[in-house]
């Protein structure tokens, strides 16, 4: 059973936290100051009357981001005790400077002008996520741990907004909000929300952009697009996306149209800043052919070395065998092509417009790779499933079965330096 898509003018359900008091039961009486305070409670407000206490959404998704932290945290000490004895371990942050992450570490320190000492061309990265750890990391813990923290508080933010999103999405399934977060938190690729990448970071932007749009508030929709396009060029996508969503909405206010053309600023401010140092308005989409072999390809050769790469087994080394990957880039393409096809049969034209151009960015490279990390990304997805979790119980217990000992398994990877998307 497919449940509709909420219309736009009706306001989202917030679960209510108050019990009914029991019929015939005399409620014992109280010092009048103790009402009170009982009452400020209940509104919300301490005593100046500041709202303090979050709501039942935000308290029970957080509790979900906690747990899931906690098994993250443990599989970061863990996994590389137990797989890699003698290798520099049991240095804890060692286990979290993999791939992407000495990248970002070697722009925190170095910037964009002062060579490639991560090894790799480092224009093909967007500024947001390794400058806010350099500026995390000026407290004294350093940019690596300072990445881990930006990803543990953006990930909580990004996990309440989704919950938030989905329970404005679909008003009439109660309390619904959190499950949607629960399915995200434990995602196979789960990793990349506490690992110092940028799709915690992204959501976290992305997300209550996306609702800000969905309830007609073009500006600051527009502002978290703008913020989120600092972060990684997946930002181009969703800005692309905001102006179908804008288009094909019932609460579009044409005043607002110049506020659609604020994420093009960093965009083209971080393209000036390339040409500046390194002599080309594209010296990013250089960066990703050099380093990341992201020449446009014929989508149908993308798949066809894709599957290739996947099935001889033939980029396997000392570090790491990366078959499996490229299998589950395959598994992957899949699934997105379904939510794809659902999203138009629903008319979720923004959405679809979302998911369609992340997914041609990636088959139109020479091979599929890093598909996986981007699902985080797809809100359409984690809502869809939590609503056949909400529909049928047993579905959403089936996939924490599944994705819960896939979320172990690829954070053991990470955690130990293989290649895991």
């Amino acid at each position: 059973m497919v449940v509709e898509r909420a219309a736009e003018d009706e306001s989202p359900q917030r679960a209510g936290l108050e019990q009914p008091e029991r019929a015939g039961v005399e409620q014992p009486q109280r010092p009048r100051v103790e009402e009170s305070q009982e009452a400020r409670r209940a509104s919300g407000g301490g005593v100046l009357g500041v709202r303090w206490r979050p709501d039942g959404v935000v308290r029970e998704t957080l509790g979900w981001w906690l747990v899931s932290r906690i098994g993250i945290f443990l599989l970061s000490v863990s996994a590389p005790l137990l797989f890699n004895s003698g290798k520099n371990y049991p240095d804890v942050w060692r286990a979290w400077l993999q791939w992407d992450v000495a990248h970002f570490k070697a722009i925190a320190e170095f910037g964009y002008n002062r060579g490639e000492p991560s090894g790799a061309p480092l224009a093909a990265f967007f500024p947001g996520l390794p400058y806010l750890m350099r500026l995390v990391g000026w407290t004294g813990i350093g940019p690596v741990a300072g990445g881990v923290v930006i990803s543990l508080v953006a990930s909580a933010v990004a996990g309440v907004y989704l919950a938030r999103l989905a329970q404005y999405e679909f008003p009439q399934l109660t309390n619904f909000g959190p499950k949607a977060a629960l399915i995200w938190f434990t995602a196979p690729v789960g990793v990349f929300l506490a690992a110092p990448y940028t799709e915690a970071l992204f959501c976290a932007l992305a997300f209550p952009g996306w609702l800000a749009a969905r309830q007609g508030k073009w500006g600051k929709a527009a502002l978290f697009v703008a913020l989120a396009c600092t972060v990684r060029v997946s930002g181009i996508f969703l800005a692309a996306a905001l102006v179908v969503e804008f288009l094909t909405s019932k609460k579009r206010d044409w005043y607002s149209v110049p506020w659609l053309a604020l994420p093009a600023i960093p965009v083209l401010g971080f393209m000036a800043y390339l040409k500046q140092i390194h002599g080309s308005w594209f010296a990013w989409q250089e960066a990703q052919e050099k380093g990341w072999a992201r020449e446009f390809t014929k989508p149908w050769t993308s798949l066809a070395n894709t599957i290739d790469a996947a099935t001889e087994g033939h980029f396997s080394g000392e570090r790491s065998d990366w078959t499996w990957m490229f299998r589950a880039e395959l598994v992957t393409l899949a699934v997105g092509l379904i939510l794809l096809a659902w999203l138009l049969w629903r008319h979720s034209w923004g959405e679809a417009a979302w998911v369609a151009a992340t997914i041609a960015a990636f088959v139109t490279s020479f091979w599929i790779y890093s598909l996986t990390r981007a699902t985080l990304l797809w809100w359409p997805l984690w809502i869809g499933l939590a609503v056949l979790a909400e529909r049928r119980p047993w579905l959403g217990r089936l996939y924490l079965a599944v994705a819960i000992p896939l979320a172990a398994i690829w954070a053991a990877a990470f955690f130990t330096g293989h290649w895991s998307g």
